[in-house]
């Protein structure tokens, strides 16, 4: 491989580190939790019904996929006791129904099920119930979700380096259909637009196959990935479906690309430009909303406007990062076949289209997905999309020392042709045959002043011995001359500083869209703020009460002895019933008698409340509410009015954890 031609082994070690990195973290990663929720079950969870029921019904938030061993119910013994097949309820994708066998005696039972949200990701769990009377069951149920071990962390790696193979395909092509057509016909760009595509369809292969053990099909294991059966059901559903047109996109893509470079950009007639512009936008689209249909934007609110805007979101991320790399495979370039200034600086323009672009459709997927400011810091997902946010920050603050050095190159004189190309570009690369032919037309036994060796040593020149009869030391004065070449290129390379500094931002550039990239793929794989939020129904993993919450709020109504400190506690602090525990204190800790005290709750999340107590008296400076309802899970406010006379009083209010 010719010194120059390609990245340089320390800038290629760091970006495959970097890249290394983030596959292991994301193959090493737990799954996410469930993106559909289970909201109700009937009988409910930990119920002791007095007949056994005819079905067990499971209610989600938004629509699944079942399968024959979607639900098992289990006796005490653990044998499996339903009487068919789980299928939805009538007129409803969301609602599951398992039939039950006969004559069940009494016991506990446990409900273990395993589904397919709308949104492509797998989910699993289990509740409990009981027939006339609670008994002890040797059942033990895996509560991990779907896809842990050695197939979901391959699964995701999958999803990595298919996110990175489409943006290398999209934007490196678009860097040579739009930026420098010449591009394409450099060999270093060549293999880059073949790197993409080989890296999506290598990766989309390895999704379609790890499909279905990812879902548990055919008994889950890694060993499903090649059962025939098992990849025939998995192209029966959407996210198979997908897939599989994706493959097919891929093929086409790959004619388009052999279009793309097969014949020299000049020589292109400005009809088959604009085909190549309109095939190249179809193709974009088309691969990108193969993920749209299949995950977060195809389900929740506004998903028929969702869609087509993470389409626009995906290829815009696509033709700005894979457009980078495009441009620093172009800067390493050897300086007789560099980019010009020009093609530069449309990369710069569509750079900056797409980044406008990214920002208006995240900022709607954001908050279609987040909801509220407190979903954004209290779940994963909005932490996550927090740091994504800061990545492309950090991003942008490289792009504009960037856009810095291409308003420098742009301004320095360097014999720029109208097509983006320097000078260069018409003549012979330095190295190449046409220059050795050159070379070898000068006068026989001349001395040229370029015959110097890496050394510093003078090259000899070639004699009539050379010519007459000895081959191997014309072979070795060939070696030397483009040994002398090379370094000649590489001096008038970094001779450029403006080059040079261009060169080193837009590494900098790759290396943070790589960690952006393996941000996003954890994103993809989260649950949403908005279902994060969803409240769910209990299952038999949680068996744990929880603990009682308890806040602190100084008050002061402004009359006599109106200073205190109001102690409130809610018990358990889960969404449903909780005991409410009120208590009034002296700033010496002595209790507080008042005429009047009252609680309320608000989730301002949801526009739910302000949800009234009805509280008890029950000792000096202490009340009690049994039955305080809070419906939905979340930080609620707590307000407490506090009536030390007929007119001293004060509201004060503090953010609790309920769930």
């Amino acid at each position: 491989m010719a010194p120059g031609s390609t990245l340089p082994r320390r800038a290629a070690a760091l970006v495959l580190l970097l890249g290394t990195t983030c596959a292991l973290l994301l193959g090493g990663a737990s799954r996410a939790a469930a993106h559909a929720v289970l909201t109700g079950t009937d009988p409910a969870n930990g119920a002791v019904v007095q007949t056994a029921p005819e079905r067990v019904t499971l209610r989600f938030s938004e629509s699944v996929t079942v399968s024959a061993d979607s639900v098992q119910v289990l006796n005490p013994e653990a044998e499996d006791v339903t009487g068919g097949a789980p299928r939805h309820a009538q007129g409803s994708s969301t609602a599951v129904q398992v039939p039950l066998g006969s004559g069940l005696p009494d016991g506990t039972y446990v409900v273990a099920w395993k589904v397919v949200s709308a949104d492509s990701h797998p989910i699993r769990g289990a509740f409990s119930f009981s027939v006339g009377a609670p008994s002890k069951t040797t059942v033990e149920v895996d509560q991990l979700p779907s896809g842990n071990g050695t197939v979901g962390g391959l699964y995701d790696l999958a999803r990595y380096f298919a996110y990175g193979g489409l943006a290398l395909l999209v934007g490196a092509a678009a860097f040579v259909l739009h930026c420098w057509p010449q591009g394409g016909e450099r060999r270093p760009v060549q293999r880059l637009l073949l790197a993409g595509w080989s890296t999506l369809l290598l990766s989309t292969l390895a999704l379609l196959v790890l499909r279905g053990p990812y879902e548990d099909r055919g008994g889950g294991g890694f060993g499903a990935a090649f059962d025939l059966s098992v990849l025939q059901e998995t192209l029966d559903t959407k996210p198979g479906a997908a897939l599989a047109v994706r493959l097919l996109m891929l093929a086409a893509a790959g004619a388009f690309l052999a279009v793309l470079v097969g014949q020299p950009a000049r020589q292109r007639h400005p009809e088959v430009r604009i085909a190549l512009y309109a095939a190249g936008l179809l193709l974009a689209a088309g691969l990108a909303s193969t993920w749209s249909v299949m995950e977060h934007p195809s389900v929740g609110i506004q998903s028929r406007v969702a869609v087509p805007v993470d389409v626009v979101h995906l290829v815009a991320v696509g033709t700005w990062l894979g457009g980078l790399a495009a441009l620093l495979t172009a800067l390493y370039l050897p300086a007789g076949k560099p980019i010009g200034a020009v093609a530069v600086e449309r990369f710069s323009t569509v750079a900056f289209c797409s980044v406008l672009a990214l920002v208006g459709t995240g900022t709607y997927q954001a908050w279609r997905q987040v909801g509220t400011l407190d979903a954004l810091v209290s779940t994963d997902f909005g932490r996550l999309l927090l740091v994504k946010l800061a990545g492309v920050l950090l991003l942008l603050g490289t792009a504009g020392f960037s856009r810095r050095w291409v308003r420098r190159l742009r301004a320095a004189p360097a014999g720029t042709t109208p097509d983006g190309t320097t000078g260069a570009d018409a003549q012979p690369p330095v190295g190449s045959p046409a220059e050795a032919v050159t070379a070898g037309s000068t006068r026989e036994g001349a001395r040229t002043s370029g015959d110097v060796a890496p050394s510093g040593e003078d090259v000899p020149a070639p004699t009539s011995g050379g010519r007459s009869g000895n081959p191997a030391r014309a072979a070795q004065l060939a070696r030397q001359r483009a040994a002398v070449a090379t370094a000649r290129a590489r001096r008038e390379r970094h001779a450029d500083p403006h080059r040079g500094n261009l060169r080193r931002s837009v590494l900098v550039e790759v290396c943070v869209a790589v960690v952006v990239l393996a941000v996003t793929t954890f994103l993809t794989s989260t649950e949403p703020g908005r279902a994060a939020e969803t409240p769910r129904a209990g299952t038999a993993s949680a068996a744990p009460a929880g603990g009682p919450a308890v806040v602190e709020l100084p008050y002061d109504t402004g009359g006599t002895a109106g200073k205190g400190t109001a102690e409130i506690t809610v018990d358990p602090a889960r969404s449903g019933d909780n005991v409410l525990h009120v208590r009034l204190t002296n700033p010496v800790g002595a209790p507080v008698e008042a005429p009047e005290v009252r609680v309320s709750f608000t989730l301002e999340s949801r526009d739910v409340g302000p949800l009234g107590t009805d509280l008890s008296y029950i000792a000096p400076g202490h009340w009690v509410a049994s039955d305080a309802q809070l419906p939905l899970p979340g930080r609620w406010t707590v307000s407490v009015t506090v009536r030390t006379s007929d007119i001293d009083q004060v509201t004060v209010s503090e953010r609790i954890r309920i769930g």
